[in-house]
């Protein structure tokens, strides 16, 4: 099947291998006649018939590649005009794939529109995906449609799988109508009954809510049903609920009745539920005998086990015990991840121990573990708070020399802190570097700056300072303007201040 390379553009015409039809996304309101198909934005050379024959993996691989949706477009259509080559599941998977992530929402109706004429088989995965996409997008009702194509396309009762997926989806962005719409249909159209991991998905929502009394009714639900019996999982969210609320002893009680009543071991999941919850409660020694517990009892505990311990000791402050675990992760030979190292080095750096959590950071690189946004901040706070705000700055031109992706947290750490260190001027030309960049700084910080600057006695880049932030609509508090008129007049500008007024009648 041969998709036109305009598809991607408004007012155009859809072609196919054999017959030619219209896209929804070809006419305006008006039912415009459509103008003719442009030329294929493949070069000559691409569709010289002499040159390589294009398999289904290469085609694939080629559109998996493709970071512009209209060239993923053009590789699939030069494809399909091969002699003998027809579009299959994972073909078109790729193709829609590309096209929702970059939101050409319209032209994945267009092609999901004439897969119902296709003869190949598609398989549920294909609409499992578009339904997440769509759900990162808020688009849910376009979740429930991708559900429904299912049966239409693939030609398939959905099965429980995609109901699962659809109902999670729908659940976690709170479409509690949409939820009970699509388990309505699923009973009476499909006559598919619940099983555990769709009965998970309900204790969930309520667990989340804060309603653990109806989680506990879904349970017995559970139990009556015979054939969707509680597990691990059911437990671990109803035992996380109950540390939430501050329930630990009953969260206690679940944790043996789940062992002893129901004969259903604990795996390295809920063991990490109950280490997080006694850490959360303070009890950071209890998390620690379950983590002993898990030795005893051949469950080897796994990085994530063993990084929560480490995270509740440092919310102790107890430096000692947390490299402890640190160390101990290393000698059971476990590669730690991007949180654990974080977690150490954002205790290191509380407790003023900025070199060391330096040293960790280059250990965390020499073992090619990923160094995020999050790890860069905790360094750049460590350094600003001690005053090396210079560090910092170099800190952050070698993050971005190497690639890391920096968020406007980074730059506003930096900024906070040459401000309470009293830089101002080199705050000033930061915050030039943060404009050139798309960053802005936080509300209070630039009223801090200007306030600042005027107290030092720069009421002239002061008054810069607010006009710049005036321009782009943000609005001083009632201390910035305070300082900027009185700074003024002391020391005889009175043109600075007639330029402000000059700003805002314009």
């Amino acid at each position: 099947m041969r998709f036109p390379t305009s598809i991607i553009n408004e007012h155009r015409r859809f072609y196919s291998s054999s017959r030619s039809w219209v896209s929804p996304i070809c006419f305006s309101d008006k039912m415009k006649k459509p103008n003719s198909p442009p030329e294929s934005s493949i070069s000559p050379l691409e569709t010289n018939p002499k040159t390589k024959f294009i398999s289904h993996a290469s085609a694939i691989e080629l559109m998996r590649r493709e970071r512009d949706p209209q060239r993923s477009l053009d590789i699939f259509n030069r494809a399909s005009q091969q002699k003998g080559f027809n579009h299959n599941n994972a073909t078109y998977s790729v193709l829609l794939d590309n096209l929702v992530r970059h939101k050409k929402f319209l032209a994945v109706d267009a092609i999901l529109h004439q897969m119902r004429y296709e003869t190949c088989r598609f398989e549920e995965s294909l609409f499992l995906n578009l339904m997440r996409h769509f759900s990162r997008f808020d688009l849910h009702d376009k979740v429930m449609d991708m559900f429904n194509l299912i049966q239409v396309i693939a030609r398939v009762k959905p099965s429980l799988k995609s109901i699962s997926t659809c109902l999670n989806l729908l659940i976690d962005a709170g479409e509690i109508n949409l939820a009970r719409n699509l388990l309505l249909y699923a009973k009476h159209n499909l006559g598919l009954q619940p099983n555990t991991c769709i009965f998970n998905i309900l204790v969930k929502h309520h667990c989340k809510n804060g309603d653990i009394d109806s989680a506990f009714r879904v349970v017995e639900e559970m139990k009556r049903s015979g054939i969707s019996y509680p597990n691990s999982i059911t437990y671990s969210t109803l035992m996380d609920c109950l540390f939430a609320h501050s329930r630990s002893k009953e969260a206690v009680e679940l944790f043996e009745d789940m062992i002893s009543k129901e004969g259903i071991l604990p795996d390295p999941v809920t063991f990490n539920v109950m280490i997080n919850g006694f850490c959360r409660s303070g009890e950071v020694k209890r998390a620690e005998m379950i983590l002993d517990f898990m030795k005893k009892n051949g469950c080897n505990p796994n990085v994530y086990n063993y990084s929560a311990l480490m995270n509740g000791f440092c919310k102790e402050g107890n430096i000692q015990e947390a490299k402890r675990i640190f160390n101990e992760v290393k000698e059971v030979g476990l590669r730690l991840d991007t949180v654990g190292y974080t977690t150490l080095m954002n205790c290191l750096c509380k407790n003023g121990a900025i070199d060391e959590a330096m040293k960790l950071l280059g250990e965390m690189k020499a073992s090619r573990c990923r160094v995020d946004a999050l790890t860069c901040n905790v360094i750049l706070k460590g350094l600003s708070s001690e005053g090396r705000s210079e560090e910092a700055l170099q800190m952050l031109d070698q993050w971005g020399c190497e690639g890391v992706h920096l968020d406007k947290g980074s730059y506003r750490i930096i900024l906070n802190g040459l401000c309470h260190n009293g830089k101002l001027e080199k705050a000033v030309k930061f915050l030039s570097v943060m404009s050139e960049r798309g960053m802005w700084p936080h509300h209070a910080t630039w009223n801090e700056l200007v306030v600042r600057l005027c107290g030092s006695g720069n009421a002239e880049m002061g008054v810069r300072v607010l006009i710049g932030f005036l321009k782009i609509g943000l609005q001083p508090e009632p201390s910035s303007w305070r300082a900027v008129v009185e700074s003024s007049c002391r020391e005889r500008k009175l043109v600075h201040v007639f330029e402000l007024l000059d700003s805002l009648v314009a």
